[in-house]
């Protein structure tokens, strides 16, 4: 009996972890659309969304019917095999989320549930076949088969509802946000004044409309009554809603000038919050109290095994639990760092201006955008000109990217589209809801905001490729979850039902080590975005243009000087392990170059000397030398890693000592480049060169000895061609840093000119 009591324990234990992961996954559903256009500041957005969330777990019954009998037949399963199902299925999707968490990607929780919850059946259901077991059908004995344990038409719905959650958001996002955006345009400020109200009020007859549908309708005082009389009185409820909404923020508008559109997306924050905590917080906390109804079950029975009919009946959720999961949530909200990495994947794909892409682009994004453009070309040329130049001026930007370049921090997209997105959202949800449709709340809000970014041209020809690769691997991971969700639990099942208490044991290890894994990763990347942003800073409107650039080319030219030294001694050791390294972080390098590259348009157009073009040029040529820099670094590497990679001969000692005084000479130079640029200083330009000279003739006599070796017949083909391509990318490198120092050289001059 202990053991079980341990059993339960754990699974509370990862209810609140389950919650944790859940709320920074799904967080983005509810938040993205007030954050992405900056509604208001980030504290009043959390707090609008937390009384959302504790009110919906307070009207929340807190018992999923799908943990207990929707996909599964309880009756048919003792105590001791369905505590073993739960306990599967709670790591499970513990783990999945935490791992979709860590990578920024938004998946569905309730798929994770779901197909968690039939893995585990059906892994517990092997067993029980195996041992012949005997059900009772209808008052008839038979013996027991896989399928009687499983609800399989359930799994088929399910995974019906993704294909019809993502079509329908899709289409009906495009079309909503065309119509909306060929009525506001994107100066809002000049028609707002204008259809402000009457469109809020429709946004806001539609959210009370969610409301009612979605978030009232597992509530604790709603009752079955009350719930048919909203639906049969729906058509009037939202007519009132929508005249009196719209009057309200007409008044609003009138005497305090206060933004309707503002209202509906905070009012569409709270919302979907409420809603979200009131039907998916069962998602998180609906199997641990099936184990823990189905243990007072097995106590009252005084510990006899018996089969969990008992989960068959209606059971209410103690307040305290709600209360305390309403708070988890909440706490999580604000303080996870993995929530805010999930939600800049969905606000990096749907944001209407360019920049460093977080996906990159795929044949068939390519194949897709290629053709999208010619049919484009095509109906432009269909289509009158005059119907075509007056759609054309409504969907007009040229202003709104002029006042948005003159914000330090603007919106990534107007309160048009959050609307839209809020608005549409809430309609999908509510109406699938009303018609026992199992539509994903993630699925939904997701792709509404993508077709909404798409319609706005945020999918424009110089990002779309990236963005629809970003939006089906999202997709993809949809599925994965499924699949993966399925084979774990299965598994884990499988595991448990060997090993029992030793399992667990060794399951919650596992899932310690795991957490703490993700947590490195997480961190680690997170590090990596903060070293980034830094060294774009470096390159900015505050200061010296040429102070902050030899700022962030000294740091480069530190980390390749590194990275060389490193190689050759690494090479001479044979370090397998540490050569990867270095090739990893010459990536890792090259990425930050090609991000400040992509982004140097915006350092210059922001930067005080904008007005001066020649200065402006020659810090973009800097840029360009840099990335070739930084190429002779990574050229240099991956031969070295694939030498030792594929266990070729090592050097020969003569060729090793070369190498090192080759080393040692060229971070010499690199050390007297960085003190020219530290002291922002032009006197050691002729030493540089000198040095330069130096190196390259120590570089040419090493190129003569390595052809003597050869036609000595001292060393062979893979030797020769590694020590060659070493001795070119070192002279390469040499040249180009050279050339950098006079670019910099004629910098400092335009400067003072």
């Amino acid at each position: 009996m202990s053991i079980y009591v341990l059993f339960i324990a754990v699974l509370f234990c990862l209810a609140i972890s389950d919650l944790m992961v859940g709320v920074a996954n799904d967080a983005i559903n509810f938040l993205n659309s007030a954050i992405g256009s900056k509604v208001a500041r980030r504290r009043v957005i959390l707090i609008i969304a937390s009384l959302g969330i504790m009110a919906g777990a307070l009207l929340s019954n807190g018992m999923m019917e799908v943990a207990r009998k929707g996909l599964i037949h309880p009756q048919y399963f003792f105590f001791t095999e369905i505590i073993i199902i739960f306990m599967a299925v709670m790591f499970t999707d513990v783990l999945l989320l935490d791992f979709f968490n860590t990578f920024g990607l938004p998946t569905s929780t309730t798929v994770s549930l779901v197909f968690g919850i039939l893995g585990a059946a059906v892994g517990m259901a092997f067993f029980k076949v195996g041992d012949g077991a005997v059900i009772v059908v209808d008052g008839v004995e038979k013996i027991a088969q896989i399928g009687d344990f499983i609800n399989s038409s359930k799994a088929l719905v399910i995974i019906s509802s993704i294909l019809l959650s993502v079509a329908l958001s899709f289409v009906f996002g495009i079309v909503i946000q065309w119509l909306s955006r060929l009525l506001f345009t994107f100066n809002i400020e000049k028609t707002i004044k204008y259809y402000g109200a009457l469109w809020g009020g429709l946004a806001i007859s539609a959210i009370t409309y969610f409301i009612m549908i979605k978030g009232l309708k597992d509530a604790s005082f709603m009752s079955d009554e009350h719930y048919e009389i909203i639906q049969k009185n729906t058509l009037l409820i939202i007519a009132g809603s929508f005249v009196l909404s719209s009057l309200f923020l007409q008044t609003l508008y009138w005497i305090f000038k206060a933004n309707p559109l503002k209202i509906v997306v905070l009012a569409g924050t709270f919302a979907l919050a409420m809603a979200f905590a009131g039907n998916d917080l069962v998602n998180f906390i609906g199997v641990p109290l099936a184990g823990f109804e189905a243990f007072k079950t097995y106590m009252a029975n005084n510990g006899n095994d018996l089969l969990m009919g008992d989960l068959l009946n209606e059971i209410k959720t103690p307040m305290y639990f709600l209360v305390t999961a309403g708070i988890v949530m909440v706490i999580t909200l604000w303080f996870s760092k993995k929530a805010k990495n999930v939600a800049d994947t969905e606000l990096k794909l749907s944001r209407q201006d360019e920049g460093q892409e977080r996906f990159g682009s795929s044949a068939f994004s390519r194949y897709l955008v290629r053709n999208v453009v010619n049919a484009s070309t095509f109906f432009s040329t269909v289509i009158p000109k005059p119907v075509v130049a007056k759609i054309s001026k409504r969907f007009d930007r040229t202003e709104l990217e002029k006042s948005l370049k003159k914000e330090v921090d603007p919106p990534m997209f107007d309160l048009v589209r959050a609307s839209v997105n809020m608005m549409v959202a809430s309609i999908l949800i509510a109406v699938g809801t009303s018609y026992k449709l199992p539509l994903s709340t993630t699925y939904v809000t997701f792709m509404v905001a993508m077709s909404t970014s798409l319609v706005d041209g945020a999918w424009g020809r110089d990002s779309a490729v990236y963005r629809i690769t970003g939006v089906f691997t999202v997709i993809g991971g949809w599925f994965i979850t499924g699949l993966a969700a399925f084979t774990v639990a299965f598994l884990l099942s499988t595991f448990l039902g060997f090993t029992q208490a030793i399992g667990v044991m060794i399951l919650v290890a596992v899932s310690v080590f795991a957490f703490y894994r993700t947590y490195l990763t997480h961190k680690k990347r997170e590090s990596a975005s903060l070293i980034q942003d830094k060294d774009e800073e470096e390159i900015h409107p505050a200061g010296s243009l040429l102070e902050k650039c030899n700022n962030g080319i000294t740091k480069t030219l530190t980390e390749v000087n590194d990275l060389y030294s490193n190689t050759i001694q690494l090479l001479i050791k044979e370090d397998h392990k540490e050569l990867k390294k270095q090739l990893q972080r010459s990536s890792d390098l090259m990425k930050k170059i090609d991000k400040k590259r992509a982004n140097s348009y915006q350092n210059v157009n922001t930067s005080p000397m904008a007005d001066s073009i020649e200065a402006t040029h020659y810090y973009i040529l800097t840029l360009d030398y840099l990335k070739e820099i930084v190429h002779c670094a990574t050229f240099l590497i991956e031969p070295v890693y694939k030498h030792v990679d594929n266990n070729h001969k090592p050097l020969t000692e003569p060729q090793a000592e070369e190498l090192k005084g080759l080393a040692a000479e060229v971070d010499n130079y690199m050390k007297l480049v960085v003190n020219s640029l530290d002291e922002n200083s032009n006197d050691k330009l002729d030493t540089i060169v000198a040095e330069q000279a130096k190196i390259i003739g120590m570089n040419k006599e090493a190129r003569k000895n390595l052809i003597k070796a050869v036609k000595k017949n001292e060393i062979g083909t893979k030797n020769s061609l590694l020590v060659m391509s070493i001795l070119a990318e070192t002279r390469n490198l040499l040249i180009y840093t050279s050339n950098m120092m006079k670019i910099q050289n004629d910098f400092t001059q335009s400067l003072k000119n």
